[in-house]
């Protein structure tokens, strides 16, 4: 078996970053189930007072317990019965044992019942406010993305006007906090023009269907949203791309491939492939993290995505919520994440050349 990775170094490669991601998501999934559970704030309290007060002291006490029995928070004997210590009080379930209840239901696909949003459950929340965010950021930052990098390579290479006009422009993009553009972007065009809305997704008269109608809506309460990330995206993208296109135009490989006559456009793939290296891997640590949601600009223009979402699951205490989608986050950053690296091993030969070296 040995002989045979030595021999792919490929897919010894692969198989060794595989590896150290299965025990990063094992260390993160603990730390996301665990980290919110570590306050004394029972999030339990906040459903008994939603149930009002005009419940007598029996019938809260039931519905107490009936609510912590199924979040699993006390044990239960073989009759479904909750186990009560000698004072009659339930027995609560340790933490370790709650997790092994959390990883048995996941692997099954159940994320548990919101606490704020009883009684419906993390997965349901989770598929309404998910394609809001991502019909937001993925545009936006794949878009951004290409923009960025075409320009800066540009930049980089024409230089002169087109470098000093457009370098200003991507430093002051990717320096102003996302928080800044948003609210200028309000200013200027929802409140002075007053073309576009400032704040929500869609008009809360249609109803969200997809329908004609409903989309017209979304599609104008989207522009904002969408241009203060699309700005911030291509402002970063182009600075680094630019950075690292001078940085190849300089290198001893691009002034010999000159010396030796080779063509100038075969001397530009050379360059933007190797410059786009350290850009691929921003581009997947924005799309792994993409799911959790722009949290500022949501924020900003109160659009019903994920971000808002998590802001609110961690305001309440809402454990379930918060641990289901800080799951799905970590689980999409690591595949991006690794995604790159293996992509990474393939289109650079010195990272391959690099574990040669190491046997």
């Amino acid at each position: 078996m040995q002989s045979f990775l030595e021999n792919h170094p490929r897919l010894r490669h692969s198989l060794g970053r595989a590896l150290w991601y299965l025990l990063t998501f094992v260390v993160a999934i603990a730390v996301n189930f665990f980290l919110p559970r570590l306050g004394d704030a029972s999030p339990i309290d906040t459903l008994i007072a939603r149930a009002g007060e005009s419940l007598d002291m029996q019938v809260a006490r039931e519905q107490e317990e009936a609510y912590l029995k199924e979040f699993g928070l006390v044990e239960v004997d073989d009759r479904g019965k909750i186990v009560r210590a000698a004072d009659g009080t339930p027995v609560r379930t340790s933490l370790p044992a709650q997790f092994v209840r959390y990883l048995s239901l996941s692997l099954q696909g159940d994320l548990g019942t919101s606490i704020l949003q009883y009684p419906k459950s993390v997965n349901e929340i989770i598929r309404s406010a998910l394609p809001w965010t991502i019909a937001l950021q993925l545009p936006a930052i794949v878009l951004g993305w290409l923009c960025g990098n075409l320009l800066g390579a540009l930049a980089a290479y024409r230089r002169g006007f087109f470098d000093k006009g457009l370098y200003p422009v991507a430093l002051l993009l990717s320096a102003i906090p996302a928080f800044c553009v948003g609210i200028a972007l309000v200013f200027v065009f929802s409140i002075e023009l007053e073309w576009f809305p400032a704040v929500g997704g869609y008009d809360d008269s249609r109803e969200v269907a997809f329908s004609w109608d409903f989309l017209t809506s979304a599609a104008h309460y989207y522009v904002l949203p969408f241009l203060s990330i699309f700005g911030i995206t291509l402002g970063s993208q182009a600075i680094g791309m630019r950075s690292m296109c001078i940085y190849e135009l300089g290198t001893d490989y691009i002034k010999y491939s000159k010396l030796l006559g080779i063509k100038e456009g075969r001397i530009l793939v050379y360059m933007f492939r190797n410059a786009m290296l350290p850009q691929l891997t921003g581009l997947a640590l924005a799309l792994g993290a993409m799911v959790g949601g722009a949290l500022i600009t949501e924020m900003i223009f109160s659009y019903p995505g994920l971000g808002m979402t998590i802001l609110t699951a961690i305001q309440g205490n809402d454990y379930p919520l918060i641990t289901g989608t800080t799951l799905l986050i970590t689980i999409t950053v690591l595949l991006a994440n690794f995604t790159v690296d293996l992509l990474i091993g393939f289109l650079d030969p010195r990272v391959l050349a690099g574990q040669r070296q190491k046997r």
